[in-house]
């Protein structure tokens, strides 16, 4: 049983926290109704992403064997089977197909295009570089549009913006560690000859400006300082500054960059600037 939950890959969950996003862009955290639709779709999309995270090991089985660290998951150690695996897929996905169509026809309609998407990516258009990352992003993007149409949250171009050229960063840092295997000899991906580390760091900078000009855009728009009625939430941009170099340590100095979501889980200064970031944002925009 715990070999078959690590393929659920439970901590990318993590993830799924853009979901709560326009919630919190919108300041409707206090509303019930929406804190509870927006945690079913937070379910929902999780147990559909851990369908498509098993099919995923599914297809890169082999690939994974050559991983020094992939080659430890459950499908590729055989622990468990590719007929358990198969199984898995149809259970989960039909699950939260099934649920969202009956009682979230709009959330129906984004997970079918986040299931199509990724299995889309998972067979085929993974090995196509640039657009693997262009559909990592997309993603995330999905995850926003989940807590939309569950909400009623009318999504803002800021957060769809910001939201895309962050996922396209910290997508440029996982193929980046995908690279600098390929230079000690482990080729670990088909598309690899895609990338090089030369291209993966000039773009991570050239992403890394773009986010955080993106951020600073947003806190001092005309639109947003007067729908919050503040001038002072460009504070917040020093901690999202803050997060982006921290990351861009760990990536170019650390060389630890193959799991984003564990590289946010394990390290506390990342943790602790989001949390701040967190705070800060919240106390600005309800107290200042």
């Amino acid at each position: 049983m715990s070999d078959i939950f690590t393929l659920f890959r439970v901590h990318q969950y993590i993830k799924n926290l853009f979901i709560f996003m326009p919630l919190l862009f919108s300041f409707s955290y206090f509303n019930a109704e929406n804190n509870l639709n927006t945690f079913i779709a937070f379910v929902l999309f999780s147990i559909l992403a851990s369908s498509i995270y098993i099919f995923n090991d599914l297809m890169d089985v082999d690939e994974d064997r050559a991983h020094p660290i992939k080659k430890n998951r459950p499908l590729a150690s055989e622990k468990v089977s590719e007929k358990t695996a198969k199984l898995l897929i149809l259970l989960l996905s039909v699950f939260s197909l099934s649920i969202s169509f009956i009682f979230y026809t709009q959330l129906f309609v984004v997970l079918l295009i986040y299931f199509i998407l990724n299995i889309l990516y998972s067979t085929k258009l993974k090995h196509i570089a640039i657009l693997d990352i262009f559909i990592i992003a997309t993603g995330f993007v999905l995850r926003l549009f989940a807590g939309s149409a569950v909400t009623g949250i009318e999504l803002s171009m800021w957060i769809i913006i910001m939201t895309f050229l962050l996922a396209i960063f910290l997508a440029l840092a996982k193929r980046r560690d995908d690279v600098l295997l390929s230079l000690l000899g482990q080729e670990t991906r088909k598309n690899i000859d895609g990338y090089n580390l030369e291209f993966v760091n000039a773009a991570m900078v050239l992403m890394a400006g773009v986010v955080v000009v993106s951020y600073i855009q947003y806190t001092i728009s005309p639109e947003v300082i007067q729908r919050l009625d503040t001038n002072y939430l460009y504070i917040t941009s020093f901690f999202v500054i803050l997060g982006v170099l921290r990351y861009m340590q760990i990536t170019f100095v650390e060389q630890d960059s193959g799991s984003p979501t564990k590289v946010v889980i394990r390290d506390r200064f990342l943790k602790l600037t989001i949390v701040f970031w967190l705070i800060s944002f919240i106390g600005i925009t309800k107290l200042i």
